[in-house]
Protein backbone atom coordinates (compact mmCIF):
# COMPACT_ATOMS: atom_id res chain seq x y z
CA UNK A 1 0.00 0.00 0.00
CA UNK A 2 1.30 3.62 -0.81
CA UNK A 3 1.55 5.54 2.00
CA UNK A 4 4.10 8.74 2.83
CA UNK A 5 3.21 11.12 0.07
CA UNK A 6 6.26 12.81 0.44
CA UNK A 7 7.99 15.21 -1.44
CA UNK A 8 11.39 14.01 -0.71
CA UNK A 9 13.88 14.30 2.10
CA UNK A 10 17.30 13.41 1.44
CA UNK A 11 18.61 12.11 4.21
CA UNK A 12 16.15 9.20 3.63
CA UNK A 13 17.23 5.55 2.94
CA UNK A 14 16.56 4.46 -0.26
CA UNK A 15 15.15 1.30 -1.32
CA UNK A 16 14.17 1.28 -4.69
CA UNK A 17 14.97 3.95 -7.53
CA UNK A 18 11.84 2.86 -10.23
CA UNK A 19 12.09 4.73 -13.63
CA UNK A 20 8.84 5.93 -14.86
CA UNK A 21 8.48 7.93 -18.46
CA UNK A 22 5.33 10.09 -19.56
CA UNK A 23 4.76 9.55 -23.00
CA UNK A 24 2.03 10.83 -25.57
CA UNK A 25 1.40 13.74 -27.87
CA UNK A 26 2.88 17.17 -27.44
CA UNK A 27 0.75 19.28 -25.14
CA UNK A 28 -1.85 16.78 -23.90
CA UNK A 29 -0.32 17.83 -20.15
CA UNK A 30 2.75 15.85 -19.60
CA UNK A 31 4.45 18.35 -18.06
CA UNK A 32 1.44 19.46 -15.56
CA UNK A 33 0.82 16.03 -14.67
CA UNK A 34 4.08 15.73 -13.26
CA UNK A 35 4.75 18.71 -12.18
CA UNK A 36 1.26 18.05 -10.00
CA UNK A 37 2.38 14.71 -8.47
CA UNK A 38 6.29 15.84 -7.72
CA UNK A 39 5.57 19.43 -6.72
CA UNK A 40 1.93 19.64 -6.23
CA UNK A 41 2.05 22.66 -8.70
CA UNK A 42 0.04 23.32 -11.79
CA UNK A 43 0.90 26.48 -14.14
CA UNK A 44 -1.37 27.87 -16.80
CA UNK A 45 1.45 29.28 -19.11
CA UNK A 46 3.22 26.04 -19.08
CA UNK A 47 6.14 26.48 -21.87
CA UNK A 48 6.63 22.84 -24.51
CA UNK A 49 9.11 20.32 -22.86
CA UNK A 50 12.30 20.51 -25.00
CA UNK A 51 13.78 17.09 -25.24
CA UNK A 52 13.70 15.23 -21.79
CA UNK A 53 13.27 16.50 -17.95
CA UNK A 54 12.86 14.83 -15.06
CA UNK A 55 11.45 14.66 -11.55
CA UNK A 56 11.95 12.66 -8.79
CA UNK A 57 9.40 11.98 -5.47
CA UNK A 58 9.88 9.96 -2.47
CA UNK A 59 7.41 7.57 -1.05
CA UNK A 60 6.67 4.94 0.99
CA UNK A 61 5.02 1.28 0.00
CA UNK A 62 4.78 -1.53 2.67
CA UNK A 63 7.25 0.25 4.93
CA UNK A 64 9.70 0.57 2.30
CA UNK A 65 11.09 3.98 0.69
CA UNK A 66 10.29 4.14 -3.09
CA UNK A 67 11.97 6.80 -5.37
CA UNK A 68 10.07 7.57 -8.31
CA UNK A 69 12.04 8.72 -10.93
CA UNK A 70 9.86 10.56 -13.64
CA UNK A 71 10.97 11.47 -16.80
CA UNK A 72 8.70 13.88 -19.39
CA UNK A 73 9.74 13.42 -22.76
CA UNK A 74 8.72 15.77 -25.33
CA UNK A 75 5.77 14.86 -27.93
CA UNK A 76 6.72 16.91 -30.72
CA UNK A 77 7.99 14.44 -33.59
CA UNK A 78 11.34 16.07 -34.17
CA UNK A 79 12.33 14.86 -30.66
CA UNK A 80 11.30 11.20 -30.50
CA UNK A 81 14.83 9.63 -32.10
CA UNK A 82 16.31 11.24 -29.34
CA UNK A 83 13.82 10.56 -26.63
CA UNK A 84 13.51 6.78 -27.66
CA UNK A 85 16.69 6.33 -25.94
CA UNK A 86 14.90 6.96 -22.53
CA UNK A 87 12.89 4.09 -22.47
CA UNK A 88 15.45 1.73 -21.67
CA UNK A 89 15.54 0.95 -18.37
CA UNK A 90 12.14 2.29 -17.18
CA UNK A 91 9.94 -0.12 -15.65
CA UNK A 92 6.76 1.94 -15.53
CA UNK A 93 5.01 4.48 -18.68
CA UNK A 94 2.27 6.49 -18.48
CA UNK A 95 1.04 6.78 -21.75
CA UNK A 96 -0.91 10.67 -21.85
CA UNK A 97 -3.70 11.76 -24.19
CA UNK A 98 -6.13 14.90 -24.13
CA UNK A 99 -9.91 14.32 -23.52
CA UNK A 100 -10.56 17.08 -25.38
CA UNK A 101 -8.66 16.16 -28.83
CA UNK A 102 -9.22 13.14 -30.88
CA UNK A 103 -5.66 12.92 -32.65
CA UNK A 104 -4.16 12.78 -29.24
CA UNK A 105 -6.01 8.98 -28.52
CA UNK A 106 -5.50 8.33 -32.12
CA UNK A 107 -1.75 8.45 -32.03
CA UNK A 108 -1.71 5.75 -28.59
CA UNK A 109 -1.41 2.81 -30.89
CA UNK A 110 1.64 4.34 -32.20
CA UNK A 111 3.32 5.50 -28.98
CA UNK A 112 2.62 2.29 -27.82
CA UNK A 113 4.11 0.29 -30.53
CA UNK A 114 7.19 2.49 -30.00
CA UNK A 115 7.66 1.83 -26.13
CA UNK A 116 6.97 -1.67 -26.33
CA UNK A 117 9.97 -1.96 -28.56
CA UNK A 118 11.95 0.08 -26.81
CA UNK A 119 11.38 -0.84 -23.03
CA UNK A 120 11.61 -3.69 -21.32
CA UNK A 121 9.01 -6.44 -21.96
CA UNK A 122 7.46 -6.69 -18.22
CA UNK A 123 7.10 -2.63 -17.81
CA UNK A 124 4.36 -1.49 -16.13
CA UNK A 125 1.90 1.03 -18.70
CA UNK A 126 -1.05 3.29 -17.69
CA UNK A 127 -3.59 4.72 -20.26
CA UNK A 128 -4.02 8.10 -18.70
CA UNK A 129 -6.84 10.61 -20.52
CA UNK A 130 -6.15 14.09 -19.16
CA UNK A 131 -7.93 17.60 -18.66
CA UNK A 132 -10.80 15.37 -17.51
CA UNK A 133 -12.05 18.80 -15.80
CA UNK A 134 -13.36 20.12 -19.51
CA UNK A 135 -16.22 18.03 -19.85
CA UNK A 136 -17.87 20.06 -21.98
CA UNK A 137 -14.93 19.80 -24.64
CA UNK A 138 -14.91 16.04 -24.08
CA UNK A 139 -13.65 14.32 -27.59
CA UNK A 140 -13.12 10.58 -26.45
CA UNK A 141 -15.92 8.69 -24.53
CA UNK A 142 -14.38 7.39 -21.58
CA UNK A 143 -16.05 3.57 -22.85
CA UNK A 144 -13.45 4.03 -25.82
CA UNK A 145 -10.34 4.71 -23.57
CA UNK A 146 -11.48 1.96 -21.39
CA UNK A 147 -12.18 -0.87 -24.35
CA UNK A 148 -8.39 0.24 -25.33
CA UNK A 149 -6.75 -0.34 -22.69
CA UNK A 150 -8.70 -3.44 -21.96
CA UNK A 151 -7.87 -4.65 -24.85
CA UNK A 152 -3.86 -3.92 -24.55
CA UNK A 153 -3.80 -4.72 -20.95
CA UNK A 154 -2.90 -1.63 -19.50
CA UNK A 155 -4.20 0.04 -16.62
CA UNK A 156 -6.57 3.43 -16.95
CA UNK A 157 -7.37 6.77 -15.56
CA UNK A 158 -8.53 9.69 -16.29
CA UNK A 159 -6.87 12.74 -15.06
CA UNK A 160 -7.48 16.43 -14.54
CA UNK A 161 -3.84 18.11 -13.69
CA UNK A 162 -5.57 21.12 -13.18
CA UNK A 163 -7.47 19.85 -10.28
CA UNK A 164 -5.60 17.33 -9.45
CA UNK A 165 -8.03 14.79 -10.05
CA UNK A 166 -6.72 10.88 -10.03
CA UNK A 167 -3.01 12.37 -10.37
CA UNK A 168 -1.93 10.85 -7.14
CA UNK A 169 -4.00 7.89 -8.27
CA UNK A 170 -2.54 7.14 -11.36
CA UNK A 171 1.06 7.38 -9.79
CA UNK A 172 -0.33 5.35 -6.54
CA UNK A 173 -1.30 2.26 -9.07
CA UNK A 174 1.87 1.78 -11.02
CA UNK A 175 4.36 2.61 -8.42
CA UNK A 176 2.70 -0.39 -6.65
CA UNK A 177 2.33 -2.38 -9.13
CA UNK A 178 6.20 -2.25 -10.37
CA UNK A 179 6.95 -2.72 -6.15
CA UNK A 180 4.45 -5.55 -6.02
CA UNK A 181 6.40 -7.49 -9.33
CA UNK A 182 9.83 -6.53 -7.68
CA UNK A 183 8.67 -8.05 -4.45
CA UNK A 184 7.73 -10.60 -5.58
CA UNK A 185 11.20 -11.56 -8.12
CA UNK A 186 12.88 -10.72 -5.00
CA UNK A 187 10.61 -13.38 -2.57
CA UNK A 188 10.68 -15.88 -5.60
CA UNK A 189 14.88 -15.50 -5.89
CA UNK A 190 15.13 -16.30 -2.48
CA UNK A 191 13.39 -19.11 -2.15
CA UNK A 192 15.32 -20.24 -5.03
CA UNK A 193 18.34 -20.17 -3.34
CA UNK A 194 17.38 -21.50 -0.37
CA UNK A 195 16.04 -24.42 -2.25
CA UNK A 196 19.66 -24.65 -3.92
CA UNK A 197 18.33 -23.68 -7.85
CA UNK A 198 19.72 -20.18 -7.81
CA UNK A 199 18.88 -18.80 -10.86
CA UNK A 200 16.52 -20.49 -11.75
CA UNK A 201 13.79 -17.60 -11.86
CA UNK A 202 14.77 -16.63 -15.27
CA UNK A 203 12.05 -17.36 -18.07
CA UNK A 204 9.77 -17.64 -15.38
CA UNK A 205 6.05 -15.88 -15.78
CA UNK A 206 5.69 -13.79 -12.41
CA UNK A 207 1.98 -13.31 -11.13
CA UNK A 208 1.32 -10.49 -9.56
CA UNK A 209 -0.04 -10.54 -6.22
CA UNK A 210 -2.15 -6.92 -5.51
CA UNK A 211 -1.59 -5.12 -2.73
CA UNK A 212 -4.87 -3.62 -0.57
CA UNK A 213 -6.87 -1.65 -2.43
CA UNK A 214 -4.87 -2.26 -5.72
CA UNK A 215 -6.77 -3.11 -9.43
CA UNK A 216 -5.28 -5.60 -11.84
CA UNK A 217 -6.52 -5.04 -15.15
CA UNK A 218 -8.65 -7.37 -16.19
CA UNK A 219 -11.33 -8.26 -18.25
CA UNK A 220 -14.04 -7.78 -15.06
CA UNK A 221 -12.00 -5.18 -13.51
CA UNK A 222 -10.51 -2.26 -15.67
CA UNK A 223 -10.49 0.50 -13.31
CA UNK A 224 -11.65 3.79 -15.02
CA UNK A 225 -12.39 7.04 -13.56
CA UNK A 226 -13.67 10.43 -14.45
Amino acid sequence: MTSGGGYGDPSQKIDYVFKVVLIGDSAVGKSQILARYARDEFSLDSKATIGVEFQTRTLVIDHKSVKAQIWDTAGQERYRAVTSAYYRGAVGAMLVYDITRRQTFDHIPRWLEELRAHADKNIVIILIGNKSDLVDQRAIPTEDAKEFAEKEGLFFLETSAFNATNVESAFSTVLTEIFNIVNKKSLAASEDQENGNPGSLAGKKIDIVPGPGQVIPTKSNMCCNS
